[in-house]
This record gives structure tokens, C-alpha cells and sequence, in this order.
């Protein structure tokens, strides 16, 4: 009897084909044994007829089974020729599988469904089997699982095929019972007119972008993105949730928080039933944006001196019906539009968009905070083509004096067909409705072109609503012209930052000239800490209470803001009692000329009340930009006291067409030659102080700074350690000498100027 052969019972018909080769034998799911055919080298599945008895399945000769020869398929034929034709059949022991071993190779399979030898040997000496008996019920089990599986998909087409066939009936019915809504008869295709037909491919085109948006969006949502209503439909108010999420100082998707307001600590992120909403408001969004770049007139008109381009609102109103709604009452529309050509290439300058950590930082004078809450797609192709984010962030104007506004909206991505690359925000305040909000974001955001060189071209759209009763006075006129938030804002904010990048990156810097820094590793080092500097004072100066600020009351000086923040482990700052105190004011002498003056280290002790008179003179510097102004550089006071050490002072100034900067913290010495030699800026331990000008809103800005016309409005704010125990008490006197010290500065600089001036 050859090894692994079966014997069929006594009363079952011949297993033997006409061709003379045994017939095939299946399996049940307690089947554990195949024969091997040698002629074919293939498994064959035993099938027990129906007219074997079930207790007779799956049965082998123990006495008989050989593990290490395995007969040929010829014997195993002759071997079950003779036993059917032998008419006296002899009584041989059986053996079928426990219940025990096949409850243990069934669960050996759902872990492992193809066992080496190594396992196959150990699986069959725990339960009493030869590995050929575990090797074959392998391989039925293996059969059987994919057979099932074929089944199950074959009856899921099935259906999807039914739906389909339905689904088609049914638009055939419609389209044969379809009416003209003019006159009642039959209609076609053909008969529609040019303009409707273009509007059904137009839809047509949008529908199979929202489709591909919401394929993509389900990936991340974990479930198909159901069909949504018209944006137009009016949504159920609901309370403002309270949850905080990963808000309120833990970090987001985004990485690090920029602080978090009261209105926006407040904000989670979107519900599953929002998802489908928010991805067609994104996709309106876009389709607004690209139009509202492109459009002149009647859209846009020339303003009356011809620098700037106004939005018809009625006209906004007709081409755009649709949106987040209706201006709310007495809000007021803040529209603008500005191009310009930056050295920064296309691709990156959309990896910078897309990152909230590094578009922060881009727009340290204008992004005091922003938070991704979720991400709801990535993007496809390796890039942030059709990337989709819901985010959060606050905008400042460097001056205590006008409130930040806070937004919760939408970011979408998209490339183009010809190639030019869109970055979109839109507001989603009517899926979080507040008492509290005061602005809105209709879609805003810009188009991007790759140009020759690295250079990219950028037209920025700007466009809110806002309720800007709480601006001072002294800002109203520059915050009505457009110019605090507007286009023109973001777009010479980001020339000049792509200015600074490049100069970071340089490698061809001339070594002719005294007190260039020459050493990349060195300029990278310390264009990073005067970054971190700029930031930082922003974070200060501002009305924002997104930070960790305090503001303090009954201070006696009602046109000075103090605030106090304690420093507790943080290498950046140095431990204690910080005082930050910021003020605004105006200014009868033209942005360019203030800001001239205050950069200027001849001019310095005019003014500096803490370099006691020394002599500044410059140790090294890094340009950063075309102006000769915009520079990072590292001053020495040669104090005229001889007693006292000399002082270092690590300053930036900056300007652009909108506002510029000046600002300062004084810097250990053996830290900046750490520095200059390469050395990681983190551990440097900063308080900036400084100034930011800004144009009063009354004069033209034709060329920018150097052209400006009317007169500034200056913020004053400084930084000072009170007292390096973080737990100790901050006493009145602290606070009076701040302000002191402040009013002392803006008397210095009000009587130079004034001497300038006259």
C-alpha cells in the first residue's frame, strides 16, 4: 500500500478514470490529508463521494505511512485498483484528525498560513502528526480559504452590478420624461442653449473635482465622504464647542503652537458630518480665488491716484452669489490685490505655505499664532497638489493699539492645469458661529508662477470682513486704506523674506569688504538667532493675549501696555522675572527717515539710554536684502566709563513697502563666538527690544518706504529682566522704572527727530 494513500470504503463506487488516472479527491473543513501527484509535481484535493459515510473521511493507515518514501501515482492507481477488486476486504486500522488538532492547525493558520518545514515538523510532533499530514491539510485549508473568497467577491460585483443597472434605468426614465420649463414639451440635449450647456460642463467639471477631493479626503476621514448639500443651504447654528483637543498649548499636526487665544482655544477640530462640507467650500473657494486674480475690470477698479485696485462689492455680489453668505452687520469688506516676482523657487515657496511651523515664521510680523487642526488630505503625486487643511491662526499689526484678528478657516492646494500653483483660505465660522468673532475670510490667498531662475510670481488676493470698532484712533486711517492687512502687506512681507532666505543661502559673499561674515556655517548660525530675535519681539508687542504674556493693571501710564511673563527652563531666555513694556505714537517725519535714524549706530546713543553714552561702533554684518538697510548686524558699546566691560548687541533691521523694523537684544560674548564659528543659536539666551514703523495711512506709497509721503506711527517696546528668581514677587518699583524707561526713550527720539525735521 503505497504511503499517504487513502482507501475509499467498501461500498463506494471506483475512484478510477477512464484514462486510467485516479480521480480527484476533496475535502471537507476537518479534512486534513492530500495525495501528491508525481507526474505533474501539483496537490490534488480528495473528494469523498456522496455515497461515503462521513465517519470514513479523512482516514490513513498509521501502520503503513512511510514520511521519508513516498510512492509514485502509478502505484498509488494500482495499489487502489487492487483493493477494489479484491472482493474479500481486509480489516486495517484507521486514524482521522481530533477535534483537538483541528481546532490547533485552524488556529495555526489564521497566523500563519504558509508554516516552513521548521514549523510544519513542530506542529505535527505537538499533536501527534506526520508532517506530510500537516503539509496537505496546509494546502487544502489554503484552497478552500481562496475559493471563498472568490465567492464573496464574485457576489459583491454581482450586487455593485445590479446597483449600476438600476441606477442607469432610472436616469434613462428621466432624461425621456424631461419637459422645456418654457413651454412644457419634450426637450433634448441638443435644444439647450450655448450658455447652459456651458454651465453643465462647467458643473460637470467641479462635481468630478469635489469627487476626486472627497476619494482622497476618505482615506483620512476612514469612510466614503457622503453627497453634501449646495454651500448656499442654511446651516443649524450650534453652540461653540468647548473641547480643546490638541489645542490650548499641546502640540497639533502642525507641530508647535503659536500661542492660542480665547476664541480660538475654543475651536476643535471639524466634525465627520462637517468634512463634506468643508472639502466643496474649499473647492468654491478655488475656483473664486483663480477668478478674482485674473479679473479687472468691472470687478476691479483703478483707484482715484491709480496705486491701488478696489473692489466693486455689488459687482463681487453678482459674479459670486454663492459663498459663505452675507456680510454681517456692521462688519466692514477689506479687499486688495497685489503681485510682485520673488527669488524663491515655485515648489518651495508652496512647501512654505503649506507648513504652518514655517509659514509662521515667514510672517512673524503678521501670523501671531496658527494651529493645523487637522489635515484632511495630504496631497497626491508626492506634493501638495490637493492638500486640504483646517487650521486656525490670529493676525497682528506690531502695536498694542489695534486688535488681532482671529480666524478659523480652510487651506486648500491645487496645481493647475498650466502649470501654476494656487494656495486658498476661506473661512468656516458658519460651521462654528460665535458672538465673539470679528473677522471673516472670504477666499483669499494666491496664485503662484514659476518663472526663470528660481523666481516665482505671485498675485495675492486679500479679502475680509471685519469689525474693526476697537482699532485706536491713530490706526484707523491705516487700517480703513487696506494697507495694515492687506495684499500689498503679505506680498513685500514675503519678498523681502525670500530676500532674506537667499542671502542665507549665498556662498559666493565677497571677503574684500571689513566686517563681513564670510563663514557659511557662521552666517546660517546667526541669521537663525536674529530670526528668533524678530519673533520673539513680535510676540511681545502686539495686542495679542495669544502668548504667554500678563497684562497688568494700574500701571500709571494709560498709553503704555506693561505685560510680565515668567522664563522657567527655556535656553532661549534668560530665567526670571521678564517686563515687557510697548507703546505707540505719532510721528510728523516720513517711515523712511524714523527708520534711518533708529539703524543707524552714530545715531544710536541719542536715543539708547542703556549704552550710557558709550561710542557703538559695528563688528560685522550680514546684508539680507537689496535695501542697505535690511541687514543683520553685531554692534559693540565701548562703554565711556573704563570700569565697565564693553557690550554686545546682536540687531536687525528690515524694511519692505508696508513697515520696518529695528530691533535689538544685547548678546553674551563668549555665546557669539560660539555663534560665529557655527555653533547651535537655540542656547542663546535673548530679550529683544526694538521698534516697528509703520506709514500713518494719510500720505501716497507710490514706491514704498523710500517714497512715502505723511507721517509714522512708531512702536516703542522693550523687554528688561527684573529679577532672575522666576517665584519671586514683581514689585511696583519694577514696573514704574519700566515705564519710565520707555517714556524717557520716546521723549529722546521725539526731540531728535523734531531736530531733524526743523
Amino acid at each position: 500500500m503505497p504511503a499517504g494513500m487513502m482507501i475509499p470504503a467498501r461500498n463506494m463506487p471506483s475512484m478510477i478514470g477512464v484514462n486510467g488516472n485516479a480521480g480527484g479527491f476533496g475535502s471537507s473543513s476537518g479534512l486534513a490529508l492530500g495525495q501528491p501527484n508525481m507526474m505533474e509535481g501539483q496537490l490534488h484535493r480528495l473528494d469523498m463521494t456522496q455515497n461515503t459515510p462521513e465517519g470514513d473521511m479523512a482516514r490513513i493507515r498509521d501502520d503503513e505511512f512511510d514520511s521519508t518514501n513516498t510512492k509514485s501515482g502509478s502505484e498509488n492507481q494500482d495499489g487502489a485498483s487492487g483493493d477494489d477488486q479484491d472482493p474479500r476486504p481486509k480489516k486495517k486500522r484507521y486514524h482521522r484528525h481530533t477535534q483537538h488538532q483541528i481546532q490547533e492547525m485552524e488556529a495555526f493558520f489564521k497566523e500563519c498560513p504558509h508554516p516552513d518545514d521548521k514549523q510544519r515538523k513542530e506542529l505535527s510532533r505537538e499533536l501527534g502528526l506526520e508532517p506530510l499530514q500537516v503539509k496537505f491539510w496546509f494546502q487544502n485549508k489554503r484552497t478552500q480559504m481562496k475559493t471563498q473568497h472568490e465567492r464573496h467577491e464574485n457576489t459583491q460585483l454581482r450586487n455593485e452590478n445590479e446597483k449600476l443597472r438600476a441606477d442607469n434605468m432610472r436616469y434613462r426614465e428621466a432624461l425621456s420624461n424631461a419637459s422645456c420649463p418654457n413651454c412644457g414639451g419634450p426637450t433634448a440635449i441638443g435644444e439647450m442653449s450655448f450658455d447652459e450647456h456651458h454651465l453643465r460642463l462647467e458643473n460637470a467639471r467641479l462635481r468630478e473635482e469635489i469627487d476626486r477631493i472627497s476619494a482622497i479626503a476618505a482615506k483620512y476621514v476612514g469612510k466614503p465622504v457622503v453627497n453634501y448639500p449646495l454651500i448656499s443651504a442654511p446651516m443649524p447654528p450650534r453652540p461653540l464647542d468647548l473641547g480643546v483637543g490638541n489645542f490650548g498649548g499641546q502640540p497639533g499636526i502642525g507641530g508647535e503652537i503659536y500661542g492660542a487665544g480665547d476664541l480660538l482655544r475654543s475651536i476643535t477640530a471639524p466634525t465627520e458630518a462637517d468634512k463634506p462640507m468643508i472639502i466643496e467650500l474649499a473647492v468654491a473657494a478655488m475656483e473664486e480665488l483663480v477668478r478674482m486674480a485674473q479679473m479687472d475690470e468691472p470687478l476691479w477698479m483703478g483707484s482715484l491716484d491709480g496705486t491701488n485696485a478696489v473692489l466693486d462689492e455689488d459687482e463681487y455680489v453678482r459674479i459670486f452669489p454663492r459663498g459663505i453668505g452675507p456680510k454681517p452687520t456692521g462688519f466692514k469688506c477689506e479687499a486688495s490685490r497685489e503681485s510682485a516676482v520673488v527669488i524663491m523657487n515655485h515648489i518651495n515657496l508652496v512647501e512654505y505655505l503649506m507648513d504652518v511651523n514655517q509659514w509662521s515664521t515667514l510672517f512673524s510680523g503678521i501670523v501671531s499664532r496658527a494651529l493645523t487642526l487637522e489635515v484632511l488630505s495630504t496631497g497626491v503625486a508626492g506634493n501638495y497638489n490637493g492638500a486640504l487643511q483646517v487650521m486656525t491662526a490670529e493676525f497682528q499689526l506690531p502695536t498694542p493699539l489695534v486688535p488681532t484678528r482671529e480666524s478659523y478657516f480652510v487651506r486648500y492646494c491645487k496645481q493647475h492645469a498650466d502649470g501654476t500653483w494656487a494656495v486658498v483660505d476661506v473661512s468656516l465660522d458658519n460651521l462654528r458661529p460665535s458672538p465673539g468673532a470679528r473677522c471673516r475670510r472670504r477666499p483669499s490667498g494666491c496664485l503662484i508662477q514659476e518663472m526663470l531662475n528660481g523666481y516665482s510670481k505671485v498675485t495675492w488676493v486679500e479679502h475680509v470682513e471685519v469689525d474693526d470698532r476697537g482699532v485706536h484712533n491713530l490706526y484707523k486711517q491705516l487700517v480703513s486704506s487696506g494697507h495694515a492687512f492687506g495684499a500689498k502687506r503679505w506680498v513685500a512681507t514675503l519678498d523681502r523674506q525670500c530676500e532674506r532666505l537667499a542671502s542665507a543661502m549665498a556662498t559666493n559673499i565677497p571677503a574684500g569688504d571689513v566686517g563681513v561674515i564670510t563663514n557659511q556655517e557662521g552666517r546660517k548660525s546667526m541669521m537663525k538667532l536674529a530670526e528668533r530675535m524678530v519673533i520673539s519681539f513680535c510676540a511681545g508687542v502686539s495686542a495679542s493675549t495669544a502668548h504667554t504674556w500678563t497684562t497688568l493693571s494700574g500701571t500709571g501710564a494709560d498709553d503704555v501696555r506693561v505685560m510680565t511673563r515668567k522664563s522657567v527652563d527655556d535656553p532661549g531666555r534668560p530665567p526670571g522675572i521678564v517686563l515687557s513694556a510697548a507703546t505707540s505714537f505719532w510721528l510728523p517725519v516720513p517711515p523712511k527717515r524714523v527708520f534711518d535714524f533708529l539703524r543707524d549706530e552714530s545715531t544710536r546713543n541719542e536715543w539708547d539710554i542703556l549704552s550710557n553714552g558709550g561710542v557703538v561702533q559695528e563688528m560685522a554684518h550680514i546684508a539680507n536684502g537689496r535695501d542697505t538697510g535690511n541687514c543683520v548686524s553685531l554692534l559693540r558699546v565701548n562703554s565711556a566709563n573704563s570700569s565697565q566691560s564693553n557690550m554686545l548687541i546682536l540687531q536687525e533691521s528690515c524694511a519692505d513697502q508696508t513697515a520696518s523694523f529695528v530691533i535689538y537684544a544685547p548678546v553674551d560674548i563668549v555665546a557669539m563666538n560660539v555663534v560665529l564659528n557655527g555653533g547651535d543659536p537655540d542656547y542663546v539666551a535673548l530679550l529683544p527690544s526694538g521698534f516697528a514703523v509703520l506709514p500713518d495711512g494719510t500720505g501716497a506709497h507710490v514706491g514704498g518706504m523710500e517714497e512715502a509721503a505723511g507721517g509714522s506711527l512708531l512702536t516703542v517696546a522693550f523687554q528688561i529682566l527684573v529679577d532672575s528668581v522666576p517665584t519671586a514677587k514683581l514689585s511696583l518699583g519694577s514696573v514704574a522704572t519700566v515705564n519710565n524707561l520707555i517714556a524717557c526713550t520716546v521723549e529722546r527720539i521725539k526731540a531728535s527727530l523734531s531736530c531733524e525735521s526743523a
